[in-house]
């Protein structure tokens, strides 16, 4: 899974889609929404077998007509990844699970929330990458449990679905959760193959690890 691809359905629906809240709004300067980066423990990624490459900021910019003015809008939003990989030798590396942690700015504006994604079950997250994100189909939700992520109790859904790679056909497990936290969305995804033993715990304690705002 690319999670480039998931950060930008995410993003870009929950401003398009609010766009249409923006009609009560004036004035000639662009209106600026940015989230607090979120990342998992160091220590707790390593002791999974995970790393990352850092935090991106990914803005998403946009122009509407409003009271037949031209409006500009611009969020940011920061996505870190994590990978775990395997050394196979003359065969390469195999990516053998992605954990990713997504947070984006609730665009709270005189009290009303305008980002979609708060109001977004599981259900709906996963369904905004299985419909964007071509390689992963036949998404079947498997089970749900709580955990504490930030302080909250997390709603976590597994999914079995299956995940095109380098032209293969793999089953896969995805884990999905959010919750909101300083104003910020945080939305936690997971994903590994189904022969995998073992990796739901790394995820679930991966979620578990998870701060923000963090010193990205």
């Amino acid at each position: 899974m690319s999670p480039k691809r998931l950060v930008a359905t995410l993003a870009v629906v929950a401003l398009v889609v609010t766009s249409g809240c923006l009609g009560v709004l004036t004035g000639d300067e662009a209106l600026s929404f940015e989230s607090e980066p979120a990342t998992a423990d160091a220590s707790v990624a390593s002791n999974a077998g995970y790393s990352t490459n850092g935090t991106q900021e990914l803005e998403i910019n946009r122009s509407f007509d409003v009271a037949g003015q031209e409006r500009r809008v611009v969020a940011s939003n920061h996505l870190t990844t994590y990978e775990k990989k395997m050394d196979l030798g003359l065969f390469g590396e195999a990516k053998l699970g992605v954990f990713s942690v997504i947070s984006t700015p609730a665009v709270e504006i005189a009290g009303q929330t305008l980002n979609p994604i708060g109001d977004y079950s599981n259900d709906q997250l996963v369904g905004l990458v299985r419909s964007r994100y071509q390689g992963l189909s036949n998404v079947e939700q498997v089970s749900s449990r709580n955990v504490q992520m930030l302080g909250q109790t997390a709603n976590v859904t597994k999914y079995s679905a299956t995940a095109r790679v380098e032209g293969q056909q793999i089953d896969v497990y995805v884990h999905v959760t959010k919750v909101r936290h300083e104003g910020d969305f945080i939305i936690a995804v997971g994903v590994y193959p189904q022969q995998l033993d073992g990796e739901e715990d790394n995820i679930l304690e991966l979620m578990r690890s998870v701060e923000h705002p963090s010193e990205a």
